[in-house]
């Protein structure tokens, strides 16, 4: 079963930028839909952006966003070492939460990796 380990968070003033990457053991990421999820305290957990499976173009699947990332995130997957990442600029304090990664459909989910914005 896929393991999936999420790293790169950190803490950063409104306006910043952080790159999270996703690593997975036991897993070919290019052979599925991948996903970012977030988890603000005390909410649910939320979907984030997608990237579908395989190659287009210049090596990327598909990628999709949901309508707060607002053109601030961009979603890649590198074949070469088998990660994804989530590059983030101009974060905002509402974009404080624990961010996670995952196949679709989701299967085991990993620790995470925190964010928080904040002057």
């Amino acid at each position: 079963q896929a393991h999936f380990v999420e790293s790169g968070g950190g803490s950063v003033q409104p306006g910043g930028s952080l790159i999270l990457v996703c690593a997975a053991s036991g897993f070919d990421l290019s052979r599925s839909i991948m996903d970012w999820y977030r988890q603000m305290p005390g909410k649910e957990r939320e979907w984030v952006a997608r990237i579908g499976e395989g190659r287009i173009g210049d090596g990327r699947g598909v990628p999709s966003y949901a309508a707060f990332v607002n053109g601030r995130f961009t979603i890649s997957r590198d074949f070469l070492t088998n990660t994804m990442a989530l590059q983030m600029t101009n974060l905002r304090p509402e974009d404080t939460a624990t961010y996670y990664c995952n196949q679709y459909p989701p299967g085991l989910w990993g620790q995470g990796t925190q964010v928080i914005v904040s002057s």
